[in-house]
Order: C-alpha cells, then structure tokens, then sequence
C-alpha cells in the first residue's frame, strides 16, 4: 500500500524516468474490478488526458499527484503503478494504461481496492486529498515537535497510539504500514493509551517517526512494497509480515501478530511496553 516513503519515491521516479514526455494513449477501466474507484466517467479519460504533457509528480500521504496542465491524475492507496520500457510486454490485465509519445507506458492495476482520480486540482475537495495537500508532513520544516503535540489537543485520553498516529488522516501517509517500525523504534505497544504516555515518550515517538519515515524513504521504501519499476524497496521491515514468528533482533523474543483496528499488528512483547 502507498505510504509516505512509497509516495515519495515513486513519484521522485515518475520525474526522473517520464516527466516531460507527452501522452499518445489512455485506456482507462481495462479490467474491470468492483473497488476500483475512478473520478467522474473513465471513458472521458482519455479525451482529457491524451497530447498532454506529462508534469511534475509529489507523494502527498498515500497518494501521488502527477500534473497535466489543468488537470491532476491521483494514483491512490491501493493502487499500484509501474512503468513499462518500450517494447516491454504488458500484462494481460490492468485498470488504467497510460502510453507515451516513446511508446512506454504507465500501468496502474488494483488488487484489493485503488484509486486512478483524474481531477482539477482547483475544485476538487476529497478530504484525503486536501489533508494530504494541506497539512505538513514528516521531514517537513512545519512538522516540528510542537506541531506533533498539538495534534493530541483535544483527544480522548483512551485512545491508542496506533489509532492516533495512523487514523483520522492526522498524518497523511503514515498507515498501519509504517507504523509498525515506528512504534518499535519507540518502545511503545500498539495498543497502549495515550494518556499514559510521559512527555519524553511522546518526544521518542516524533524522533522515532522521523527517523524511521527517513530511512525507509532513503533505501526506496519497504521491503514489502515495491517502486515503479517493480522493485522491491531495500528497507528491512522491522515488524511485518515477513518477520512474524521470527526472534525479535534486539531480544531475542518472538515477534507476535493481532488485529486490532480492522488490521494486523506486529509487536515484540519484550520491547514494547
């Protein structure tokens, strides 16, 4: 799923590898698929789309905004977007297809559920969109420590660290993905309340957010994930799917697995509280 470090990267690779280059052919809804979610009718996407420029590409939150002139096109969470060399074969089945003036093409496919927007920027008002447009992101020079401590202003004291660092869009982009080695780094049990957090558990958990959110984003995201060119990214996940069951690498003990929140958590039972 995009997250921030996969939204990042992808879209840093989106500007490297086909900003600049024009759109000769957009076939939208391909494959039909009962969550993939389109913005208006996609058929009148490539009326919109074709002999426009492909613009500059950024990563807001779980998302990734690619300019045309007055539009934007919105990959969303869930939806997987790889680029295909010229001459390179295509899979049989995928949602959207964009083909380039050089005759490669941008392949967005869904698998549980995904978004493929095409919008104007100018009145689009999706709160996902907005809260990933709007409020400051990690590694950011507005997401300072004050900044973080405000946005426990006004919560109930009984709800989780999990459910106030990655519900509500507080943090767009920060999922129960990244989470999960977020919460490692500091110490702290998924499900343990925020009112019983010290303020210096509170100031571990904004470093430990930065430098976690840093580090996956500097080694081309997760391992779990992959990028544009379907590459897995090279940030040894912590807590994940890949390690559950395993020995926790600080202690020893067995990495453990729970639902919680409508998702799967992962927790070492030594070094998280």
């Amino acid at each position: 799923m995009l997250e921030i470090p996969e939204s990042t990267v992808i879209a840093r690779q989106l500007n490297e590898t086909v900003k600049g280059k024009k759109i000769k052919e957009v076939e939208a809804e391909h494959t039909k698929h009962s969550f993939a979610w389109y913005h208006g009718d996609p058929a009148d996407y490539a009326a919109k789309m074709e002999e426009r420029e492909i613009g500059n590409s950024t990563g807001i939150g779980s998302m990734i905004e690619t300019e045309l002139s007055e539009y934007s096109f919105i990959t969303g969470d869930g939806a997987n977007i790889r680029y295909f060399a010229p001459g390179e074969k295509l899979p049989d089945r995928y949602q959207t297809r964009i083909t380039l003036e050089d005759d490669s093409s941008l392949i967005i496919t869904v698998q549980m559920y995904g978004a493929m927007f095409l919008i104007d920027p100018e009145t689009y008002d999706n709160p996902y969109y907005l809260a990933g447009k709007e409020k400051p992101l990690p590694g950011t020079e507005d997401f300072d420590y004050e900044y973080f401590t405000a946005l426990r202003e006004d919560l109930s004291g009984k709800i989780s660290v999990k459910e106030f660092l990655a519900t509500h869009q507080r943090i767009p982009g920060l999922g129960n993905g990244v989470l999960q080695d977020i919460l490692f780094e500091a110490g702290l049990y998924p499900k343990r309340k925020i009112n019983t957090l010290k303020d210096a558990d509170f100031r571990r958990t904004y470093e430990a957010i930065l430098h976690v959110l840093k580090q996956m984003t500097d080694l081309g995201g997760r391992d779990t994930e992959k990028d544009l060119f379907g590459q897995p990214g090279r940030y040894l996940t912590k807590l994940s799917k890949k390690t559950a069951g395993k020995p926790c690498p600080y202690c020893g003990n067995l990495i453990q697995k729970a639902n919680y929140l409508g998702g799967t958590v992962y927790y070492c039972p030594s070094c998280q509280e």
